[in-house]
């Protein structure tokens, strides 16, 4: 256990807005801690500006930090519009804040080497130490303009956070499966596996399915979908999702639909991607399994049926056709476009 002479400060003070954290800032909190027996870290958040959330920066600053037994975190609002707009005026007030909250002599303020001598923390803290941390290559300002080209400099905790979604769609037998995991493996993460894949088999065929069995799909996929999120490299693949879910309940005459068909709807109200392709049943119908045959001699008709359910839903897609590779290939311009990546990458 570290007593208080075992730090060069007593109490420290290290603040920004965070937005977002990255491994610089990561650097610094942790050089920080090692120098006071308390240090509290100051989130800056404003109103009016267009920020990342500040319970979601919040959340950031406590996981990285839970672990090291002297560090606090205070959080302060203002309402300046802008950066630029954030002057004296709110120097001095948010000062006061921040010092009437730590409630002592603050012995040391550490910033960033984008400030100098002369900036607002000398102004407000004249009676601490200001402790200038060595500028790095790393910016929020150039992380915000592109967090994929700069994937490195984010910590892991903040990185789900920027993860886009894409869902794979489509009727039976168009490709989904195996594009979703060959996209995977094509940008270095995972992906969601259709959840009803095994659950719909349970009766060894999913004419037979119990109206239990969607209800723990839904929720299956969903979860799965929370978890993968957090391990993903800048994109997570699903297959398929809850309104395709709702498709087969349909199809298969589930007796509970619209209890079933409710929690659909919930879970599709949660859902938000970034980017749906649609495949076209123009590929060959494959027997795999126990896929529909009513569904392979009517292709389009049920293609239609599960686009018109997404329209209704207020989901925009793009119609991805041809064969497996031109998919595979019209796939990955979508994704390096979403990701603002050159087509190299």
């Amino acid at each position: 256990m570290s007593n208080q002479s075992d730090f060069k400060y007593n109490v420290g003070m290290y603040g920004g807005s965070f937005n977002p954290l990255h491994m610089g800032h990561v650097n610094c909190i942790i050089r920080a801690a090692n120098m006071c027996a308390e240090l509290y870290i100051v989130l800056s958040s404003g109103s009016n500006r267009d920020e990342v959330d500040c319970l979601v920066r919040y959340r950031w600053l406590y996981v990285l930090t839970k672990h090291i037994g002297n560090v606090k975190i205070i959080s302060i609002s203002d309402d300046a519009p802008e950066k630029s707009a954030y002057t004296r005026e709110y120097w001095q007030r948010d000062a006061d804040i921040v010092k009437s909250q730590i409630g002592k002599k603050i012995d040391v303020v550490f910033c960033g080497g984008d400030y100098g001598q002369d900036s607002f923390w000398n102004v407000c803290y004249p009676e601490s130490e200001l402790y200038i941390f060595p500028r790095s290559e790393i910016s929020s300002t150039e992380i915000r303009k592109n967090p994929y080209a700069h994937w490195d400099w984010l910590p892991n905790v903040v990185r789900p956070y920027y993860v886009k979604k894409v869902m794979i769609i489509g009727c039976e037998s168009t490709g989904k499966s195996t594009l979703t995991i060959n996209l995977a493996n094509r940008f270095n993460t995972n992906y969601i596996e259709e959840a009803g894949r095994d659950i719909s088999e349970r009766s060894g065929t999913d004419r037979l399915m119990l109206s239990e069995d969607f209800t723990e799909i839904l929720l299956t996929h969903k979860l799965n979908e929370i978890k993968a999120t957090e391990r993903s490299n800048m994109v997570l693949f699903e297959d398929t999702d809850a309104l395709v879910t709702q498709f087969f309940m349909s199809f298969l005459n589930d007796p509970l639909i619209e209890k079933n068909r409710a929690l659909s709807d919930a879970i599709d109200a949660l859902n938000s991607y970034d980017l749906i392709l649609f495949l076209e049943p123009d590929v060959k119908f494959v027997q795999d399994g126990d896929r529909s045959e009513i569904i392979r001699d009517n292709r389009r008709h049920y293609s239609d049926q599960i686009k018109q359910l997404l329209k209704s839903h207020g989901k925009s897609f793009i119609e991805v056709s041809g064969s497996y590779q031109q998919r595979f290939e019209t796939s990955v311009k979508l994704v390096n476009a979403l990701l603002g990546l050159g087509e190299e990458q």
